[in-house]
């Protein structure tokens, strides 16, 4: 097996020139960036002695499975280093509280029918096939003050582990609400319990993650951008206690701070002010915001997302 051949002088060389290291033009940033992943991977080629026949059927596996990159970068831990990585950023900058950061995942879609602090999720089609949620909180800053007016975007399955506008059997926007908080920072919604799903069957992340021993799985959440002018954007989702994923998430979404208890209710409380009959499932939680430091703080980041 040839070693080292990527440290050569002619390799090196080729990576000057192919990173347009050696032209006047374009951005220096890029071009370093460039320069590091592809001498990165011609380095893991002779590491691991990599064939042509490798080579070529993992680029047509990316190729072919171009349409989940985004459960890729979830499935991979890309997102999750991110956040890590964004972690590590506050930490070392003295940032401490407010709501933990996790994964977006490749589901949100913009457009969502927006409501005054209160919104029921469903369309009703799983009425009586699943369990009632009432969902309710404050958005505050870290000194505690409420946020009135906030922007609480919400999301996630249905019964079947499914997102409407990738699911065509669902209406339009179901179990989909953007929420703005009353003057008091409060939200609230009534949904029905989503469940865990896993990746699609027979799609390029299953056949990564089974081809290196992992499942696909992941346990029942529901995600949320929450904005206010002049604080950090924040996403971040909730996992649903006691699911057999909660932590074991192909994912690695899930965080403690972001399991809230569930308080099965028989009737009446909080779920009667909202329309609910009988038992529902109660969480509440808060949502604790940072202040903006750069408007583009503010932002969701610039990710290709779907729009109804």
């Amino acid at each position: 097996m040839l070693k080292n051949f990527a440290s050569s002088p002619e390799v090196q060389n080729l990576l000057d020139r192919l990173s347009g290291q050696d032209q006047l033009g374009g951005d220096a940033r890029l071009k370093a960036i460039v320069r590091r992943i592809v001498g990165d991977l011609f380095a893991t080629i002779d590491d691991f002695d990599i064939t042509d026949d490798e080579f070529w059927a993992a680029l047509n596996y990316a190729s072919a499975g171009a349409g989940e990159y985004g459960l890729w970068a979830a499935g991979l831990g890309l997102e999750h280093y991110l956040d890590l990585r964004a972690d590590a950023i506050d930490a070392a900058n003295g940032v401490t509280g407010g709501t933990p950061r996790t994964i977006e995942g490749p589901l949100y879609v913009a457009g969502a029918p927006e409501a005054q602090g209160f919104a029921r999720l469903d369309d009703g089609s799983e009425e009586g096939k699943g369990e009632v949620i009432v969902m309710h909180g404050q958005v505050r800053d870290v000194d505690g003050a409420p946020l009135a007016g906030a922007k609480v975007e919400v999301w996630h399955a249905n019964t079947l582990g499914n997102y409407s506008y990738f699911d065509q059997t669902q209406s339009a926007f179901n179990l989909r609400r953007t929420i703005f908080t009353d003057s008091d920072g409060r939200y609230a919604f009534r949904s029905i319990m989503p469940v865990g799903y896993a990746c699609p069957p027979a799609g390029s992340t299953e056949g990564i993650l089974a081809a290196i021993g992992r499942h696909g799985n992941r346990p029942a959440h529901i995600h949320f951008f929450v904005s206010a002018d002049d604080h950090r954007h924040l996403t971040t989702q909730i996992n649903i206690d006691g699911d057999p994923y909660l932590h074991d998430d192909f994912a690695y979404a899930t965080r403690d701070e972001l399991i809230p208890p569930v308080n099965r209710v028989q009737g009446g409380g909080i779920g009667a002010k909202y329309g609910v009959e009988g038992p529902y499932a109660e969480i509440e939680f808060d949502f604790v915001m940072h202040p903006a430091t750069a408007e583009a703080e503010e932002d969701a980041s610039t990710r290709q997302r779907a729009a109804a």
